[in-house]
């Protein structure tokens, strides 16, 4: 992409040190050599920072020249020059790879300040689309999804000002009322609320007793914040990932996983009374979902306001009660929002299957009726149905024709490859697993789908509560109601 001209500023001594230098970069080098008290504008951190409130008239009193001397003859250099001083828009390419450039430095071990002063001196400005796209890009240049992780809040700290430029949010919620966004915001209010609470009892820890039973309270307040995650994770996050976007939230969901473990562990801690534990721990839990907060306010809502088409809004709302709401229910009539259309029958046309005969009808009848919960994913690694029966995780119609690889958190996914793969290669036929989840006792079975000729066709995934079937023992012989 070629760059365009931009329109040259006018020089004046209440010109900025910074527009100028942005507008006509060539003019470092001048102004260093100018004077000799100006040979520290080659410092990019000095640029940045001074410049951003210094005027051509600070400048001057600063080299102890005349301000009407300094401007004329900053006019004269730009003239001298002529095409090769020209102001340029900077391209959108150019700016990716400038964004990519520094957060590589990062990653590489420079400095915020000096990564942050590049910034401010090479590009300005940036939007959520911006920084989620380099995300991604990195991503897919090879750079680990946990590598991207681990310096998510510096990239976002080294933007903050940018960001902050943009639209303020207001007292009152920024997307129409009733819309997802509005509900995930008036969640992310209550969020801050709780964390705030904390926040004034920790100076009261490890001495005072009514703290520590204040902060367990939130901490169990807290927990609902998982509605709030799983909805971003199996609803926002796939519609995104149809326009594309899937880097960005596989770091999010990261992070969501990063901030359960931190949450279960604070907890814990508060429930054994062990407040030096808490004193040490909640202030970095705090931290982390109140980032989270802010990612998602300037970064994740407003590039899925600028993505997404108003049908696929609807299509997202309509499945949201599938996995609920932390602490609030939808406030008002979105007026995008429809009722989901009413259940109509299917044909009553028999499917030959190869023990019988049954309709349509009777077969959605009887996957939903099953007590496990099915995944289907087919040989192209899609999800292409799931069952509404006994449901032990989340599920949305917005993961139909989503990648398997994109459904479970990034640090699993290392793993559902493996299983798919074994599959695909004819090494394996099952995968099978049990764990502890919410109290309850989950079996996990992988099972690979062969054709008659023994072709691979997909996974199917059974998911049991078996709690209670774990917990009989002996027999029941008679009819027992």
């Amino acid at each position: 992409m070629s760059e365009t001209v931009a329109r040259p500023i006018d020089v004046t001594p209440d010109t900025r040190l910074r527009d100028l230098l942005r507008t006509y970069p060539q003019l470092v080098e001048f102004l260093a050599s100018y004077r000799p008290e100006y040979e520290k504008l080659r410092n990019p951190l000095l640029r940045s920072t001074v410049g951003a409130v210094a005027t051509l008239s600070t400048v001057a009193e600063m080299g102890d020249v005349p301000v009407d001397t300094l401007v004329r003859d900053i006019r004269v250099e730009i003239e001298r020059m002529g095409e090769a001083t020209a102001p340029v828009e900077m391209g959108e390419e150019r700016r990716q790879e400038l964004l990519k450039e520094l957060i590589r430095e990062l990653h590489e071990g420079a400095s915020v300040g000096d990564v942050k002063a590049r910034f401010d001196e090479l590009i300005g400005e940036v939007g959520p689309d911006g920084i989620a796209g380099v995300e991604q890009a990195l991503i897919a240049e090879g750079m680990p999804i946990e590598e991207i992780q681990r310096l998510c809040d510096v990239h976002v700290t080294v933007f903050k000002d940018a960001l902050e430029r943009q639209a303020e949010p207001t007292d009152e919620p920024t997307w129409p009322v009733g819309h997802p966004l509005d509900t995930f915001e008036r969640e992310n209010e209550h969020i801050i609320q709780i964390t705030s609470r904390m926040g004034c009892s920790l100076g009261s820890l490890p001495t005072d007793h009514v703290a520590i039973r204040s902060i367990t309270e939130d901490l169990h307040e807290l927990g609902e914040v998982e509605r709030h995650y799983l909805r971003k994770e199996h609803q926002l996050f796939p519609m995104l990932e149809r326009h594309g976007i899937s880097g960005p939230t596989k770091v999010m969901w990261a992070i969501h996983d990063d901030i359960r473990a931190m949450l279960k562990d604070v907890a814990a801690h508060a429930d054994r009374g062990d407040e030096r534990e808490v004193a040490a721990s909640l202030p970095m839990l705090i931290k982390m979902m109140d980032d989270m907060v802010y990612k998602e306010r300037r970064i994740l809502f407003p590039l899925a306001a600028e993505t997404l088409a108003e049908d696929e809004w609807r299509e997202l709302a309509a499945g949201e009660d599938e996995i609920g709401y932390a602490w609030i229910e939808p406030v008002g009539e979105w007026e995008g929002a429809v009722e989901p259309p009413p259940s109509v029958g299917h044909t009553s046309e028999e499917i030959p299957l190869t023990t019988g005969l049954l309709t349509a009808d009777q077969l959605d009848l009887m996957v939903r009726a099953l007590p496990v919960d099915l995944t289907f994913v087919d040989e192209h690694d899609r999800v292409r149905f799931y069952s509404e029966g006994d449901r032990v995780f989340p599920r949305s119609p917005a993961i139909i024709g989503r990648a398997v690889v994109d459904c479970h958190p990034p640090k699993s996914v290392h793993v559902v490859q493996r299983i798919v793969q074994a599959f695909k290669d004819g090494a394996q036929d099952v995968a099978e697993f049990w764990l502890e989840h919410d109290g309850r006792f989950v079996h996990i079975r992988y099972i690979a789908l062969r054709d008659s000729d023994g072709a691979y066709r997909g996974t199917l995934e059974v998911v049991q509560d078996a709690t209670h079937v774990r917990e009989l023992t002996g027999e029941r012989r008679l009819l027992d109601w």
